[in-house]
């Protein structure tokens, strides 16, 4: 009987907490909008059902580890080349199937690692890093005046750049 107790204690404090979160939401809805907000996930809608890293840091870890490269893509939200490429990326189905065997990460912010940024920071660019945590400089798109741009039109491009980033490491290990 002594469990039973423990057990519904449990399910009252789940209760409780549930019942101040929802309390505590209904005080931010003031400004309520006809469409619900989405919550923003860490797809930032380049892949919804993907799985995304947080952090720079984390995703360096997750490839080191892993030993699945990574693939960066720098953008910005109110930037009209980052969301057309972001467009297309989300709707190719080949691209979110091959995505799944990288580590991913997005990012509306640079990092510190200059070697993020070879040719400059511009958005939307894309870079590979290799699981021992070498930046592929040279898997680039067809722009050269920014190496790692892509456009819409180039994301047949894209996909057999990332083809080229996981098969450089089964032939390099």
């Amino acid at each position: 009987a002594m469990e039973k107790s423990y057990v519904s204690v449990f399910l009252l404090l789940i209760v409780i907490s549930c019942a101040l979160a929802k309390d505590a939401g209904k005080k931010d809805t003031k400004d309520t909008t006809a469409k619900p907000k989405l919550p923003q996930t860490l797809s930032r809608g380049w892949g919804d059902q993907l799985i995304w890293t947080q952090t720079y840091e984390e995703a360096l870890f997750r490839a080191k580890h892993s030993q699945k490269p990574l693939m960066i893509i720098h953008h910005l939200e109110d930037c009209p080349h980052s969301q057309a490429l972001k467009k297309v990326f989300a709707e190719h189905k080949d691209i979110q199937k091959l995505a799944e065997k990288f580590i991913l990460l997005n990012l509306v912010y640079e990092t510190t690692d200059k070697n993020l940024a070879p040719d400059g920071q511009y958005v939307p660019r894309v870079l590979f890093i290799d699981p021992s945590l070498t930046v592929r400089a040279d898997i680039t798109g067809r722009y050269s005046n920014r190496l790692y741009a892509y456009e819409p039109s180039d994301i047949s491009l894209l996909y057999s750049n990332m083809q080229k980033a996981l098969k450089l490491l089964k032939t390099e290990l």
